[in-house]
């Protein structure tokens, strides 16, 4: 007779809903494409205890910069649309861009990826874009974790988050306490919403109840437009600094052009924008009728086009922009700095 306290069977891992197998499988699918993405400094590859990174000799005095993010709420439209292959490049998207503004060079990336139960190809789809990533902003993805919960996610579902690490020399550290009244603000078009704002993007797709699968722009969906992932902006910014001063830097992130500009402003200035000056791309359009969305909420919520803010001398915008141009970059005079009056908002978009 089986005592009441006894197992009738022993228990695995797999019966609890962890399949180690399917790790280790995802692990192999992922190394060719982590390969790709590696630097000199790197010392060591995917699948050890941590990843070693040397710093290379060329700087005199280097300073770390770190930072990190996740996707937010575009992963619901990921689940929902079945698009993993974007998100990845999201996700290393807001952490470079946000390093590179301080001018530092971004040296590798991890990743973190959790899930109630691992999907291998999804989970492929989604490591691959980050590697994507990663070779677009020049950095190494040098390791990460994947974290099967059951219980934890609903079916179908995961998280992400990931950080940067890069590099700056101490002395071009860019801090924007050089900007100053008369400087030209550039601005760099975005691929489209990025990763922000989707709580609000989500909410107007269930209200409007749109055909995601019409055409929408050109031979784009209205699915492939929402999911276009961050432009990284890193190579075409790293070579602008070595021909001439960028005196600050605002990556367009949640909080849009509004709330993120003032971050590298000095006390005493204002960033004036002239919302005339770039066209805003069909998606922020649609998104402002289809919501009902004021003017003002626009800019304080979504990057309207603009995915990244420079900041140069008047005498170095022509240069500016014309190097960029070359770059690939889509680049246009968006506004100036001005003397702040008083204690007005240090973003001014008119």
């Amino acid at each position: 007779m089986t005592h009441p306290n006894t197992p009738a069977a022993g228990l695995s891992y797999r019966d609890a809903g962890v399949d180690i197998d399917a790790g280790d499988q995802l692990v192999e699918n992922i190394k060719p494409y982590a390969k790709r993405t590696m630097r000199p400094e790197v010392l060591s590859g995917i699948g050890g205890f941590g990843g070693l990174v040397e710093i290379s000799k060329k700087y005199k005095e280097p300073v770390l910069v770190s930072g990190t993010d996740g996707v937010g709420t575009k992963l619901k439209l990921a689940f929902e649309l079945n698009i993993h292959d974007t998100v990845g490049i999201d996700l290393v998207g807001m952490s470079v861009n946000d390093i590179l503004v301080q001018g530092a060079e971004p040296l590798f990336f991890l990743d973190y990826f959790a899930c109630g139960k691992l999907n291998v190809p999804a989970a492929t789809e989604v490591i691959k874009g980050i590697a994507a990533g990663c070779e677009q902003a020049g950095c190494a993805l040098i390791g990460g974790e994947t974290a099967e919960m059951p219980g934890m996610y609903p079916v179908g579902e995961y998280d992400l988050a990931g950080f940067a690490v890069g590099v700056v020399e101490k002395s071009r550290i860019i801090t924007g306490s050089e900007i100053a009244p008369g400087d030209i603000v550039l601005g760099l078009a975005s691929n489209g919403a990025h990763s922000n704002g989707y709580s609000l993007v989500r909410k107007i797709i269930e209200r409007s109840s749109p055909d995601l699968n019409a055409k929408f722009d050109g031979d784009r969906t209205l699915s492939d437009v929402i999911m276009a992932p961050t432009r990284i902006y890193v190579k075409p910014l790293l070579a602008l600094m070595q021909n001439l001063t960028i005196k600050g830097m605002a990556h367009i992130t949640g909080g849009g052009i509004t709330e993120n500009v003032p971050r590298v402003l000095p006390e005493h200035v204002v960033a004036e924008i002239d919302s005339l000056s770039w066209v805003m791309p069909k998606l922020f359009h649609w998104l402002r009728e289809q919501g009902g969305v004021a003017e003002q909420e626009m800019y304080r919520t979504f990057n309207c086009g603009i995915g990244m803010v420079v900041i140069v001398a008047a005498e170095d915008a022509d240069n500016a922009i014309a190097q960029l141009q070359e770059s690939g970059e889509t680049v246009t005079k968006i506004g100036v700095i001005r003397t702040r009056n008083n204690a007005e908002h240090q973003t001014q978009v008119k």
